[in-house]
């Protein structure tokens, strides 16, 4: 990676530049794995996990180079789905308390 954390991973292709459909297929459903949480298709890896480690620091190139058969897209995909998810859910912060 070059000098530049984190805004160098477009290098990397994190930013494909795909469309929001085609990144949404990497992300899939299924009652039978992962007790239905979505997950990066075709693996056991679910978003909630990839979310973690990028939350707690890891770099899209970290997690690419931990898990093997990971793309670039399938980490982007996994936000574009938490963003997705959150536009159409009243959110509401862990912790907060209503005025």
């Amino acid at each position: 990676m070059c000098g530049v954390p984190r805004i160098a991973e477009c290098r990397i292709g994190l930013w494909s530049g795909m469309e929001d459909s085609e990144l949404l297929m990497r992300v899939s459903l299924d009652p039978a794995v992962m007790a239905g949480k979505p997950v990066v298709r075709g693996t056991r890896l679910s978003v909630e996990r990839v979310l973690n480690l990028l939350a707690h620091g890891m770099t899209p190139a970290e997690i690419l180079d931990e898990y093997d058969g990971l793309e670039p897209e399938d980490i982007q995909a996994c936000l574009l789905f938490a963003s997705k998810s959150l536009q159409s859910n009243d959110f509401m912060p862990l912790g907060a308390t209503p005025e």
